[in-house]
């Protein structure tokens, strides 16, 4: 198993959120029917697949590149007895290739970076019913002028990353209606970063001797440090958005 796997297999999330903070911004969403059809982009392992599941009663098809978090959503969705409800698919974000305007409903949940906020918008509106809704979490500047070790790290890590005044500008230009959101809590981070932690320690232990491992876990260490000194800075936020019905 490779460091990388090590380091993130097995967690209960990849990435900042909460049940409170799905159910919220599904909370933004008005007029959905009634057992919606979801599309769960970068699904994960799927805590907020499951959490949408319990809600809504519908059906979701969810999405990810690793089988292996497929897999692991799968044991937890047969576990809250909604696995009638899902179907996982194995396939790149770039890949997908649904039918047009065949879901109700838009979920992804930190995941939207890997296409690029403006162009995952752009290239997942087609999959959208008239009037249906979308909603994405994405990494995000909350201050005008971030700290320089703050913007330096992130530049490199997330070039991309915008601030909530130029990303409401592409759900506009992106033709959504209705835009609404909030900011992720900073408890939600730690809903991510404390097991991640955890895991670094479990794996310094054991690859005590091998520098090029620790090496590597040093530099997974180094992002929840940032976010600890900078959290006022940038976090996360929940974009929720209609296509237009007409």
């Amino acid at each position: 198993m490779s460091i990388f796997r090590e380091l993130t297999e097995g967690l209960p999330r990849q990435g900042p959120g909460s049940a409170e903070t799905t159910l919220r911004a599904l909370g933004l969403t008005r007029g959905i029917p009634p057992r919606p059809r979801i599309l769960d982009v970068g699904c994960g392992p799927g805590a907020q697949t499951i959490e949408l599941a319990r809600a809504t009663g519908g059906r979701i098809v969810a999405v990810d590149i690793r089988q292996r978090f497929l897999d692991e959503l799968t044991e937890r969705a047969s576990a809250a007895g909604v696995l009638a409800q899902v179907t996982t698919v194995n396939t790149s974000m770039f890949d997908m290739d649904f039918a047009d305007a065949s879901f109700d409903l838009i979920w992804s949940e930190g995941a939207i970076y890997i296409a690029g906020f403006a162009a995952g918008l752009g290239a997942w509106r087609r999959f959208l019913k008239p009037g249906g809704w979308i909603a994405v979490s994405e990494l995000t500047w909350l201050v005008p002028d971030p700290p320089a070790e703050a913007a330096a790290y992130w530049a490199r890590s997330y070039p991309g990353m915008g601030s909530i005044e130029r990303n409401c500008q592409i759900v506009a230009e992106a033709g959504y209606v209705d835009p609404d959101g909030f900011v992720l809590p900073v408890d939600d981070w730690w809903s991510y970063y404390g097991p991640a932690e955890r895991r670094v320690a479990e794996l310094r232990e054991k690859y005590a001797g091998d520098r090029e491992v620790l090496a590597t876990l040093d530099e997974a260490d180094r992002e929840p440090d940032l976010f600890r000194a900078y959290s006022d800075a940038y976090g996360y936020v929940f974009y929720v958005m209609r296509k237009p019905a007409a």
